[in-house]
């Protein structure tokens, strides 16, 4: 198992940057993908970006360019770097973990953290 717990949320003006951070209970190198979804009123959770054991990243289409996954392991967390934030970036932004290393084995299923909020508006 594993508890993810984000952090970084809040009320953001048109254009600024927003840095939200999401921390593992567990080594995250035992964990094989780490990643960010969000998910709007009245819309279906979509995904951010997200970034393998082996650095991989995937960003949505939504954020291209504006957004940057990263790990870090000796906090094991995981953060996401958004810029150039728009009102329609205005969700509850959840962190996501994909496959657990148990006795040397991965067992795949989905962990999802409680959620932060990020509103964007001027």
């Amino acid at each position: 198992q594993v508890q993810l717990v984000e952090s970084g949320g809040g009320l953001v003006q048109p254009g600024e940057s927003l840095r939200l951070s999401c921390a593992a209970s567990r080594d995250i190198s035992t964990i094989h993908r780490l990643g960010w979804y969000r998910q709007a009123p009245g819309k279906e959770r979509e995904l951010v970006a997200d970034i393998t054991r082996a650095g991989t990243t995937t960003y949505g289409d939504s954020v291209k360019g504006r957004c940057t996954i990263s790990r870090d392991q000796a906090k094991n967390s995981v953060e996401l770097l958004l810029m150039s934030l728009k009102p329609d970036d205005t969700a509850v932004y959840y962190c996501n973990a994909e496959g657990l290393q148990e006795s040397g084995s991965w067992i795949f299923g989905q962990h999802w953290g409680q959620g932060t909020q990020v509103t964007v508006a001027s």
